[in-house]
């Protein structure tokens, strides 16, 4: 598990972090979205110890981060960190060195799947292909904990997916995924939960299939004017076009359309929201959670 509680990081007068708190399951994958400048690369580095927080505490697998959570963590930062001057060979071989859980097989098996040249100097590589070895090199050791950055920048659709399968693959496996991006396709594809930072806070946090559950959306239409809606006016959020209406029903949809079939609707819909739905409610700033 990757458990964080109360993280804050401030840069000057700037509140990058602000009083972060979140848990991610061991099998579980959490996409952390936000707009840029939400915190999120922030919050990457205060996990791995690249920033000094300045409140809050982390955990991985109930231990602070010491030097031996290395062996068991992958990490992808948002631009890929290699070595120009080695090979791809050379990398492979600087992680069997080092970690102890390096699997040869299967960083042979990923770099065959990534399409690369091992005796080509990283250096030579695309801005994707430079990603790809990023990824190897996480991947290799089998983690149990994954830090993954924009893991897919630079790479091509095809690849996108590869990536996302094999992150679902490890957290079936039983690891724990944090993973940041932008592309919210991506996330919705590869997470089972979500958490959306704005402005340092995490707004929103939860599994993605219960949020969805809690932010659809009743539609009805009436043969006349909108009858009086009682307490569905005072508890929900409510927007009326003519002689139709549509409520937020806030994880009650089967009782609000009910309840609008009881009132006379001739056309009852029940709207489920997508994840980027929920995402632009969260980061509106016009909006508030």
């Amino acid at each position: 598990m990757i458990a964080i509680s109360g993280l804050t990081k401030r840069y000057k007068d700037v509140l990058a972090v602000d009083d972060v708190s979140l848990e991610v399951p061991s099998g579980s994958v959490c996409g952390l979205l936000g707009r840029n400048g939400a915190g999120k690369t922030t919050t990457f580095k205060c996990l791995l110890g690249f920033a000094r927080a300045d409140a809050g505490s982390v955990r991985f697998d109930g231990e602070p981060l010491t030097p031996a959570t290395f062996a068991k963590l992958g990490y992808v930062p948002e631009r890929a960190q290699v070595y120009g001057w080695m090979t791809v060979a050379q990398h492979l071989e600087m992680v069997r060195r080092s970690q102890p859980r390096y699997d040869d097989a299967f960083a042979r098996e990923l770099v065959t799947t990534f399409r690369l040249d091992p005796r080509k100097r990283a250096g030579k590589l695309s801005k994707g292909q430079q990603t790809a070895l990023s990824l190897i090199v996480a991947l290799a050791i089998r983690p149990s904990l994954l830090l993954l950055d924009e893991p897919a920048s630079g790479l091509d659709p095809v690849m996108q997916r590869v990536v996302l399968d094999l992150l679902i693959e490890a957290a079936t496996s039983g690891a724990a995924i944090l993973l940041s991006s932008h592309q919210i396709g991506q996330v919705d594809r590869a997470a089972d939960r979500v958490a959306i930072m704005r402005d340092g806070k995490i707004v929103v946090a939860g599994e993605i299939d219960a949020l969805r559950e809690a932010s659809r959306i009743v539609e009805a239409t009436f043969a006349g004017a909108v009858p009086d809606l009682g307490e569905l006016d005072r508890e929900m959020k409510v927007e009326r076009v003519g002689t139709s209406v549509r409520i937020h029903a806030d994880g009650r949809a089967d009782a609000v359309a009910a309840r609008f079939g009881a009132l006379g609707a001739v056309g009852v819909r029940v709207l489920d929201r997508s994840l980027e739905d929920l995402f632009l409610d969260a980061v509106d700033d016009g909006g508030s959670r």
